[in-house]
């Protein structure tokens, strides 16, 4: 172990619950040093409905404590603080009735028989367990990053993958067996076997499952109705794969079981590739699809579901520039939250670290936090982008956008505390809203490049819709050499914002580590430098492209704009130019 725990620790696991429970009863934050507000009430432990249905219902919003004891090897290894019950009443706090808590035991288990797991990382994990029902909150407890550590290779070493396994949920079994009923484990995360045909992975992740509920049920104590989750393989949410896990679930003739997927979106707009710049069409129909395969296929059939992840894969990412436009992200988490109610499915946000400071119990983004909790009651209206573009100089000319009314009624537009005269400053046909011209060069003002203006697009309930009134010309490039390393491309983005990147040989044939596609994965093939006027292409596509082969790259923008480069490696030098 590279770092110590709290004194308590050290106490006998006995005495150390007893003291757990004088200090929740005391109000203290254990391990923080703190105290909780002198009027806040002791949080009671929930009374656990009998029907699992009802019981996962109640664990809804729920909110994942990733990146810590998942973290590989030690608990601070992937950047979060040590966890303390201050973290888990902040949750608490905040609306959330469940808190899902990922373990990877790897690094803490012997690899070899017995397999037995490092006492100390136990009462860890105990410890945090205790400090989540302490505050009333339901818990999901798992088995993790295993899944691909050592599980995946069960097709090849299926006897001492077995025997690890058994052994592992045997010792988590016995530890927490006399827990309140609150706390729910869930037999792997992500589930996947190397080299293995789609019938072979199913049997396998169905041995897995079977002994997982054979061996929890046989352990004595509350785990003889404790409720248990279970996977599809890669937690993916596939009919093929969720009809398997409808069998298996089934045939265990378990009331008290419960289906486990994740969602991320459609993939292409999740991590921006393919053209995903726009959460479109295609993208509602697969979050809706998705929703609809669980309801039918658990949820109107009595098993409930705990949808174990959410959110976008790389978004938001506060150390890159966003893959994904802000409002497009916005209106997907708006959706999601919609769609999950009217399945009746329960939602886990995951969060590495993005969502919640840990540091200093902040949001990191308190409007898009806003929006996730006002989707678990409501929807929110939003229009079909969040930015009007008018030009630096010129005419202005009347903008359009459609309105998303998700069954609300429009109630106007607002610039801070001044609400803008219908049929003046704007008109609404329809779900067609249209602001003057006169209006938007009143908002640009001077036209300096970039947001002018802020407004308001009020609905009937819900969060209101912002929408930026921006100032833009079209991006300017100029030439550029380096290497395979990397290749700062100059550009000036006057007010405009970077969609995406287009990249072709001169035959036509797509240029790019991804050839499945001309338009390249934001970030991972090229990211911008708003601040340093720069797009910069990477590594990894510059070492993908032919030798001595001209790419012409079509960078696409958010105003519509279009501009074009080429680029020619040649060893490992790399030469650029405006065309």
């Amino acid at each position: 172990m590279t770092h110590s725990y709290q004194a308590a620790r050290r106490l006998p696991r006995r005495m150390a619950n007893m003291l757990l429970a004088l200090f929740a009863t005391a109000g203290l934050l254990l391990g923080a040093g703190l105290t909780a507000p002198a009027a806040e009430a002791a949080p009671q432990v929930p009374r656990v409905p009998a029907n699992a249905k009802h019981a996962v219902a109640e664990m809804q919003p729920s909110w994942n404590l990733g990146n810590t004891l998942d973290a590989i090897p030690d608990e601070t290894s992937w950047g979060n603080p040590l966890t303390t019950r201050a973290h888990l009443a902040k949750i608490r706090s905040e609306g959330f009735r469940s808190v899902r808590i990922p373990v990877t035991w790897t690094d803490h288990q012997s690899a070899t028989a017995p397999y037995a797991v490092d006492a100390a990382f136990m009462d860890r994990v105990e410890e945090i367990t205790d400090f989540a029902l302490a505050e009333g909150l339901y818990v999901v407890l798992n088995v993790h990053h295993d899944s691909w550590q050592w599980v995946d290779q069960m097709p090849t070493d299926h006897d001492n993958v077995m025997a690890r396994f058994n052994s592992l949920w045997t010792q988590i079994s016995s530890t927490f067996k006399d827990k309140p009923r609150t706390l729910l484990f869930e037999s792997i995360n992500e589930p996947e076997f190397e080299n293995a045909t789609a019938q072979q992975k199913a049997t396998l992740l169905n041995e897995l499952n079977a002994s997982f509920h054979k061996i929890v049920r046989g352990s004595g104590g509350k785990n003889g109705n404790r409720l248990l989750v279970l996977p599809t393989i890669y937690c993916t949410p596939d009919q093929a794969l969720m009809d398997t896990l409808y069998n298996t679930i089934k045939s265990l003739n378990d009331p008290n079981l419960v289906a486990t997927v994740h969602y991320y979106s459609w993939f292409p707009f999740s991590v921006n590739i393919a053209g995903g710049t726009h959460y479109d069409e295609a993208a509602r129909k697969d979050l809706d699809g998705a929703f609809q395969r669980m309801r039918d296929t658990f949820v109107a059939r009595g098993i409930p579901v705990y949808l174990g992840e959410y959110g976008l894969l790389s978004w938001p990412d506060h150390h890159h520039p966003s893959r994904v436009e802000r409002g497009e992200a916005l209106k997907y988490f708006e959706h999601f939250g919609h769609a999950a109610r009217q399945a009746g499915v329960t939602t886990a946000l995951w969060d590495p670290f993005a969502y919640l400071n840990r540091q200093t119990f902040q949001w990191r983004d308190q409007e898009l936090f806003d929006l996730i909790r006002a989707s678990w009651t409501t929807r929110s209206g939003s229009t079909s982008f969040d930015r009007l573009f008018v030009p630096k100089s010129g005419r202005i000319t009347d903008q359009s956008l459609t309105l998303n009314r998700n069954g609300l009624s429009f109630r106007g537009l607002w610039h801070g505390d001044r609400k803008l005269v219908a049929d003046s400053d704007y008109t609404v046909s329809g779900d067609r809203l249209t602001l003057k011209a006169a209006t938007l060069t009143r908002l640009a003002g001077d036209r300096s490049y970039g947001d002018n203006a802020t407004l308001q697009a009020r609905f009937s309930r819900g969060l209101p819709w912002k929408l930026h009134v921006a100032t833009y010309d079209a991006p300017q490039q100029t030439g550029a050499s380096g290497t395979t390393s990397a290749l700062a491309v100059p550009t000036r983005f006057h007010g405009d914002h970077l969609a995406t990147m287009e990249a072709k040989y001169a035959d036509g044939t797509n240029a790019g580590p991804t050839d499945w596609t001309a338009f390249q994965e934001f970030n991972i093939s090229f990211t911008p430098d708003y601040a340093g006027d720069t797009i910069t292409l990477t590594e990894k596509f510059l070492t993908s492209l032919r030798d001595n082969a001209p790419v012409t790259l079509t960078f696409h923008f958010y105003s519509g704009t279009k501009i074009t480069y080429q680029v020619v490696k040649s060893g490992s030098t790399v030469t650029g130019s405006a065309v």
